[in-house]
């Protein structure tokens, strides 16, 4: 795909904005979690590691050798698998109290799942 690289790039600095995000709201602890703020729970920061790999995936989108494509598609699948983890663990309903689920959430796997599309179509010169 001809944009693939400019997509996936753009993609992955949305997803670092995105970590900076209310993630969920806890209505028992009057708290909101985002990817760097967990107080009163033990998510510790989940954006951190977000933050590391799309870096890296952005690294790996400008360099145009095959072997740092190939690289790329493992990275973005890691951050994708990572993304899934973080929605399921974050917006777990325990003791009967459920949180409200913000927009954050939902853009890091969707971001983190439009990344991983742009590294499985990489431009790459036909000889």
């Amino acid at each position: 795909m001809r944009y693939s690289n400019f997509i996936g790039g753009g993609a992955s600095l949305l997803l670092i904005i995105s970590c900076f995000l209310p993630w969920v709201y806890i209505p028992l602890i009057q708290t909101t979690i985002t990817g760097f703020s967990a107080e009163h729970t033990n998510f510790g920061k989940p954006g951190l590691m977000h933050i590391i790999l799309t870096g890296f995936a952005t690294v790996l989108f400008l360099i145009s050798s095959i072997g740092a494509k190939r690289v790329n598609v493992f990275v973005c699948a890691l951050n994708f698998s990572w993304s899934l983890r973080n929605y399921l663990l974050v917006t777990n309903c325990e003791l009967g109290e459920c949180p409200e689920k913000r927009f954050g959430i939902y853009a890091v796997v969707i971001l983190s799942f439009i990344i991983l599309i742009m590294s499985l179509l990489p431009k790459g010169n036909v000889e």
